[in-house]
């Protein structure tokens, strides 16, 4: 009895060291890094979303789809960078997106719930024909009425119909992408995200400057009498330089947003600050007009020089101005 008492003890205790171990190996499975691109990785797309009803372009990056469709003056159409997990594509695309890995493709339908929204007839109201602008009082104006854009339907007497619903609510949507590679270059990700934000291309340049910044440190609990001391010392800053231009210093997004936009570029981007630039030279005049530091204290370009008299007498002699005769004319 002894003895099979014995062989039972230890089957029971083997069994029990396979029953341990094997949460262990699951804990281990468990904490393995998922494979393929995942939030906050930075890809380059290029993509074609059109109304499953209708087959109407919403959006695309092919040139060629923009030009069949009449729209190629209207914006600039070449492959996306965006952040995985940032909200810059719908969710459902995102899902399809997320695990995968450059040379991917896909198509995805996405639902008038989380494209643009379900058609809501209660959108659509009566308003006083005297909100609406003389020369936008015609069926299928699009008018801007106390803060809201709708598109005008009828209009009878002193009284006008306006739909409020988005023009594509209600719409369910066909997206194919293609995933063209996996961004990880620090610049091309900010002039990515830039171009993203603004439809643009800016010329834009990384440098890493030394800047002095100055921190208050409090003095210790058991201090009574102390006082917080002012601390300077200099400190690398990684700096993003974006060259200003015209198109930039009338872009409204811009204009009503660029601190935001900077903040959300120096998060996904991991660069310390961005610095706009009006670029001047002997050509005669100024680029731009929205100079300005975002995103960190002090810091000028580097290397840069101050305009002073003999840069203006480089520059007229270049342009081949007597500045002798300027002189006497304004005289």
């Amino acid at each position: 009895m002894s003895e099979e008492s014995d062989e039972d003890v230890e089957e029971t205790e083997a069994e029990t060291e396979e029953e341990v171990a094997e949460p262990e190996a699951e804990s281990e499975a468990d904490e393995e890094e998922p494979e393929g691109l995942q939030d906050g990785d930075f890809v380059r797309i290029d993509y074609t979303a059109r109304t499953v009803e209708g087959d109407q372009l919403v959006d695309t990056t092919d040139p060629e789809v923009a030009e069949e469709e009449g729209v190629a003056d209207q914006g600039t159409f070449e492959p996306r960078v965006i952040v995985l997990g940032a909200g810059h594509l719908f969710e459902s695309v995102e899902e399809g997106i997320i695990g995968g890995e450059a040379g991917d493709s896909g198509s995805v339908t996405i639902p008038a719930e989380e494209a643009f929204g379900e058609y809501d007839e209660e959108r659509v109201r009566t308003v006083s024909a005297d909100k609406i602008d003389e020369d936008d009082r015609y069926p299928g104006a699009r008018v801007q009425i106390d803060g809201e854009q709708g598109v005008l339907e009828t209009i009878v007497g002193g009284r006008a119909r306006v739909d409020f619903n988005h023009p594509l609510a209600g719409e369910e949507i066909e997206y194919d992408y293609e995933i063209l590679e996996e961004v990880t270059d620090q610049l091309e990700r900010a002039q990515g995200l830039f171009g993203m934000f603004l439809d643009m291309d800016l010329e834009m340049h990384l440098e890493t400057d030394e800047v002095e910044e100055t921190t208050v440190e409090e003095p210790e609990e058991d201090d009574e009498d102390a006082e917080p001391e002012t601390v300077t010392e200099t400190v690398e800053k990684l700096t993003l330089y974006v060259e200003s231009n015209p198109q930039l210093s009338m872009n409204q997004q811009w204009m009503m947003q660029k601190t935001q936009i900077a903040q959300e570029i120096i998060e996904k981007t991991g660069i310390d600050r961005i610095i706009v630039q009006d670029i001047l030279d002997g050509s005669g005049g100024m680029m731009g007009g929205m100079g300005g530091m975002m995103g960190g204290m002090g810091g000028g370009a580097p290397g840069g020089e101050d305009v002073d008299e003999a840069d203006i007498e480089a520059a007229l002699e270049e342009a081949d101005i007597d500045a002798d005769e300027i002189a006497e004319e304004i005289e």
